[in-house]
């Protein structure tokens, strides 16, 4: 997964770019066709935005969190980005299954 992160009108240490890959580690371990993504962390008086757009083979995911600290930001952020993905997996799958089969049905 190739994670690029800009920041405006904020200093990006070390230490929250670390933060930042090791929470969207966590997207890529529930789907691993990730292609591309691009994390914008921001500052407006005393409001922290994060924003990100995950690129997946044939979807493209965004979302946005604001919050009085980055860290939590990053955290409500992965969380929307987490739910959009399992989401979207979950089509996948359901698209992909044999006709006959319903969800939670037993095989044979």
């Amino acid at each position: 997964m190739n994670i690029s992160i800009t920041g405006h009108q904020i200093d990006l240490t070390g230490a929250l770019r670390t933060y930042v890959r090791e929470k969207l580690s966590r997207i890529e371990r529930h789907f691993d066709h990730v292609i591309d993504t691009h994390v914008i962390l921001k500052v407006d008086k005393l409001v922290h935005l994060a924003e990100a757009t995950i690129s997946t083979s044939g979807k493209r995911v965004h979302a946005e969190s604001s919050q009085a600290d980055m860290y939590a930001a990053i955290d409500d952020l992965v969380d929307k980005l987490d739910r959009q993905i399992k989401k979207h997996k979950e089509k996948l799958a359901i698209r992909t299954r044999p006709a006959g089969l319903e969800r939670g049905a037993a095989l044979g």
